[in-house]
Formats: structure tokens, C-alpha cells, sequence
């Protein structure tokens, strides 16, 4: 089981970039949550077995949203993210 807080880059707030994220998890089957932050990016903290994350990664990487844009990800293991049932859009 892995987990990783993925912090995306770009034109990733107002696009969609959260609600599509969740879609993509949904459709493979990672949980985790997916957050807005206050300069810009996007936190995803996300957790499922190596093969369904690495294709999660990709999704993210070419933003699941159409009109989004993915400049920089940045990937780090965090074997303290709680495991949950699902991946929520966190909005604060």
C-alpha cells in the first residue's frame, strides 16, 4: 500500500482540477482527499496499491480537468496519511 501528498502546480483552482481528481480516483480506486491551497496548488494526500497509483500519478500529471494545467508535481511518500473509505474533495 502506498502513500504519497502530491502537490500540483498550475492552473489548477477554478478549473474543475478537484471534482475531476476525485472522478480519476473513483475510476481506479485510490482514496485519499484533494484540497485547494491558499497560494495556488493543489494537495492531494492519496493512498492504493503501486500499480493503481502510478496510473493515478499519470492522471494527475496530465490534469484530469480539460481546462487545467499541470505545470509542476511534486511527489512525496508520507506513511502517516490516514487510510480512509473514499477520496473527498476537501473545501476550506
Amino acid at each position: 500500500m502506498k502513500k504519497v501528498r502530491i502537490t500540483v502546480d498550475g492552473r489548477v483552482q477554478g478549473v474543475g482540477f478537484r471534482y475531476t481528481t476525485k472522478m480519476l480516483a473513483d475510476q481506479i480506486g485510490i482514496t485519499g482527499t484533494v484540497k485547494n491551497q491558499p497560494d495556488g496548488t493543489v494537495t492531494i494526500e492519496a493512498v492504493g496499491e503501486s500499480e493503481e497509483m502510478a496510473q493515478f500519478i499519470e492522471g494527475v500529471k496530465g490534469s484530469p480537468s480539460p481546462a487545467g494545467k499541470v505545470n509542476d508535481i511534486k511527489i512525496t511518500d508520507d506513511p502517516t496519511i490516514e487510510k480512509r473509505r473514499t477520496f473527498d474533495v476537501v473545501y476550506s
